[in-house]
């Protein structure tokens, strides 16, 4: 039997695996790219079913029927029927639903922001006193990626690193992003960036043919299947052809730090062994652009500076970002991958990573993004993002009291906050600023079920949370780098209604598109903005 091999150093180690089967092995050299090919060539359709089906049914929504439009039609008629019929109580269940869920997801932002100023010392808790060491949800280092050299792990014993970097349509951006991970200091011999693409996206094959690729990054293509072209399914099918034992993922707008590997693999070597997955800080490299950009950039440093790196501290569950995510190959393999169904296979995967016994922590390192600077395209990526909150949601409590006993009580009440609130806050903001025709004495459907007290109460709990909102994103953006963001703050009011029709746009393809993968095209901001930070 002869076996291609492109190590023939190692051979040694299959013949013991070999020899029950074939009394005589010998080894023909051959490229690990013709190696790879030769597989991709017989196996390239079970390896993309495979793909598709990674996950175990249980935690997937593979098998989701959707409904026709005119099923859809009929439910919304059947609401708005509701309505008419019998106005003030349909109006007084969604008020007391917004009012829940508001609170739900504050109090979840409010406990970050707790561990956030306790972790850095600015008040104290019960029990720790003046001189006590401030812990922190983030793996120390500073911003921007570099730490104490005494602390990496010895250069000669550092792990093979893959990176999986899904491209899809990217015309505009993928030469810049060959630019932007050249910059990476981690040894080359020991990275593996994978440039993986779909089989029909000839739009970013012929982009990356005029693209000098260096030794260590490679093109894979995914081979479609059954219709299915989403960002997971494509992961999971490049996780079988990665090299290394740490993997991670990054956007194809992405622009990390140097040092973001050498961080992330003295964090590894460092970290217990129920710590399985690094998330780094999500950053953009445009909120100067506008308005918009501006806002986002204040939105994301409140979750990756504050909520995130608290409740992480606090053991809650860590819904992942899309991108600057690092796994222990083995246990990814052992959860399954990402479900290649899930629009925010993050977020679902830091669920089930929970579930499994393992944790996540925050190590502040630093990728920058382009932010999303214009309304539709804004609209079309956050209604993905709700859509699939709402999948993950839905998922996770098929079973409620199965899920309870994973979590635990604690990490099954911060799971409901996190979900219900988030999709709570925008689908039924409209519901909220209702509240105010209460406030300004204007007839409201439930005006007759309250007491005469309950405008000055509505107001006074919109100005709360109002203040409470604005001093965790003033909090956030108090660092020289975005302290010119302070300023936009108190319009932050201004961006959230974009959520609101987001989510309604989430919720119409929740039921008629389930698995539809809404595209972001990025490169709107030019790659001088992303040139700044690297």
């Amino acid at each position: 039997m002869l076996v291609a091999t492109a190590h023939p150093d190692l051979f040694d180690t299959l013949r013991p695996v070999l020899k029950d089967f074939f009394p005589e092995v010998l080894p023909v050299l051959a490229s690990e790219e013709a190696i790879v090919g030769a597989l991709i060539h017989v196996y390239a359709q079970p390896l993309a079913q495979a793909a598709s089906t990674r996950v175990k049914p249980r935690f997937s929504c593979r098998n989701w029927r959707a409904l026709k439009r005119s099923q859809a039609a009929l439910l919304v008629a059947v609401l708005v029927l509701s309505l008419f019929l019998s106005p003030q109580a349909v109006t007084a269940f969604f008020s007391g639903a917004a009012i829940l869920t508001l609170l739900m997801f504050l109090g979840l932002r409010v406990t970050g922001f707790l561990s956030h100023l306790i972790s850095h010392g600015h008040i104290t808790a019960p029990g720790n006193g003046p001189d006590a060491a401030p812990a922190s949800g983030l793996a120390n280092a500073p911003e921007t990626g570099k730490e104490d050299v005494t602390a990496r792990p010895d250069r000669a014993g550092l792990p093979k690193v893959s990176v999986l970097v899904p491209l899809f349509r990217e015309r505009e951006i993928a030469g810049a992003l060959v630019q932007r991970l050249s910059r990476l200091t981690y040894p080359k011999a020991l990275l593996d960036v994978i440039l993986v693409l779909e089989e029909a996206d000839h739009v970013t094959r012929q982009t990356l043919l005029q693209t000098d690729l260096p030794p260590w990054m490679r093109v894979l293509e995914v081979p479609a299947h059954g219709g299915l072209t989403t960002k997971p399914r494509a992961m999971n099918y490049a996780l079988d052809f990665c090299k290394g034992d740490i993997i991670g993922v990054w956007d194809a707008e992405d622009a990390p730090v140097a040092e973001q590997i050498e961080h992330v693999a003295a964090r590894f070597a460092r970290a217990p062994d129920d710590v399985v997955c690094l998330q780094g800080i999500l950053d953009f490299y445009n909120p100067r652009c506008n308005w918009l950009a501006r806002c986002f950039t204040i939105e994301y440093s409140s979750w990756f500076r504050i909520i995130l790196p608290g409740i992480a501290r606090l053991g809650l569950v860590v819904p992942l970002g899309g991108t600057t995510l690092f796994f222990r190959r083995d246990k990814l393999e052992e959860l399954g991958g990402w479900d290649a169904h899930n629009v925010t296979e993050d977020a679902d995967l830091g669920v089930r990573l929970c579930r499994a016994g393992y944790r996540t922590e925050l190590i502040e390192t630093v990728t920058y993004e382009e932010a999303n600077c214009r309304a539709w395209p804004w609209v079309k990526q956050r209604s993905r993002w709700l859509k699939g909150f709402m999948v993950t949601y839905l998922v996770h409590m098929r079973s409620p009291s199965r899920l309870l006993a994973d979590l635990g009580p604690r990490r099954f009440l911060g799971f409901q906050a996190f979900f219900l609130g988030t999709i709570g806050q925008f689908l039924l903001a409209p519901v909220l600023w209702s509240f105010w025709l209460i406030t300004l004495g204007l007839p409201h459907p439930i005006s007759d079920l309250l007491p005469s007290s309950a405008a000055l109460s509505w107001l006074m709990l919109f100005v709360v949370i109002e203040i409470l909102t604005m001093a965790i994103n003033m909090t956030a953006v108090s660092k020289p780098s975005h302290r010119h963001l302070i300023k936009w703050v108190p319009t932050m009011m201004f961006y959230f209604p974009l959520g609101a029709l987001a989510a309604y746009k989430a919720l119409y393809e929740l039921l008629v598109r389930p698995f539809f993968w809404d595209k972001t095209q990025h490169g709107h901001t030019g790659p001088e903005a992303a040139a700044e930070v690297a």
